[in-house]
């Protein structure tokens, strides 16, 4: 059997008893989502998958609708309490048990980012996209998103190259530990993760000019 093949296995044989057990808690974060932030209840959003393929990832609402009108533009403006707590308790990413199922994602993997970061990574940081998006993964275990970009997207790339079903299994104990720490769940000075916007070129040591060095 594959590396891939066993990890889909495993997906299953976790992911499928966990959607069906958690749908009478999902009934009731819907109800409680549409009387708080209104409707619909999930958010969809295209993530890239494997090899960058896009697919239509599900979650839970924790934001208001964006309304200049009343001031709710920016992310701190829009995220409520009741968002804050879905997302520290990750009842907000209940419904993702779904694309695991469906095959988009995996239980661990790096975390399927937006499209627009597609072509802000460098080679190294792209091969996040070698393997499934996660609903968990190394980063998330190592600080998730206290954790500053470059620090993230190089722990997808180790996960990618030292993959294996013994450390699926411990970044899947480590995710209960710290989700119910509530950890990592900003970044510093952000109510979410700041946007990715590339990393910067690598520092190139000064050299003296021939004039200055005498």
């Amino acid at each position: 059997m594959s590396r891939l093949d066993a990890q889909r296995v495993l997906d299953l044989a976790f992911a499928t008893p966990a959607l069906v057990l958690s749908l009478p808690v999902q009934a009731v974060v819907a109800v409680a989502v549409r009387r708080r932030l209104g409707s619909p209840a999930l958010f969809r959003q295209e993530r890239p998958g494997l090899h960058g393929e896009l697919f239509t990832m599900r979650k839970f609402r924790t934001m208001r609708d964006v309304d200049e009108a009343h001031g709710l533009v920016t992310d701190e403006q829009r995220l409520t309490p009741f968002g804050s707590f879905l997302r520290s308790t990750s009842f907000d990413e209940l419904p993702t048990l779904w694309n695991i199922v469906r095959g988009d994602m995996s239980l661990v993997g790096p975390r399927p980012l937006l499209p627009q970061y597609l072509d802000r990574y460098t080679p190294e940081q792209a091969r996040r996209h070698e393997v499934r998006p996660g609903l968990t993964g190394l980063a998330q275990v190592s600080g998730r998103n206290a954790l500053t970009w470059e620090e993230r997207l190089a722990l997808d790339v180790e996960y990618v190259d030292t993959r294996s079903m013994a450390l699926d299994l411990r970044i899947l104990w480590r995710t209960v530990a710290t989700v119910l720490r509530r950890d990592g769940v900003t970044a510093e000075g952000h109510v979410t993760m700041p946007e990715f916007m590339g990393s910067p070129p690598p520092a190139v040591r000064d050299h003296p000019s021939e004039a200055s060095a005498g």
